[in-house]
């Protein structure tokens, strides 16, 4: 697929990019090539490919979850405005 000037133009005003109009045909030519590799990429049978979110097979390294620290809500919120039965009581802002 060939781009055109206009088009280049536009792409670029969609991208917030000042582009020469002396660097506009070069870049017709960059972006010509660019749309045509993804245009072949798209063309791959990957009908038989299993989806993946990372190439190599390993797993997430978590800490056990234990409780480290004991429970102080009591002295930390003496220093709150305004608690009630353990939470903090703040203004509503929806209406």
């Amino acid at each position: 697929m060939s781009l055109d000037k206009d088009q280049v133009q536009h792409i670029a005003m969609l991208a917030r990019l000042k582009v020469a109009d002396e660097d506009i045909a070069e870049a017709c030519d960059k972006l010509s090539r660019i749309v045509d590799f993804v245009d072949q990429l798209s063309q791959a049978d990957t009908s038989g490919v299993v989806p993946m979110a990372h190439p190599l097979d390993q797993t997430q390294r978590l800490r056990p979850d234990a409780v480290t620290e004991a429970n102080d809500r009591d002295n930390v919120q003496q220093n709150a405005a305004h608690v009630a039965d353990g939470m903090y009581l703040v203004p509503k802002v929806i209406e």
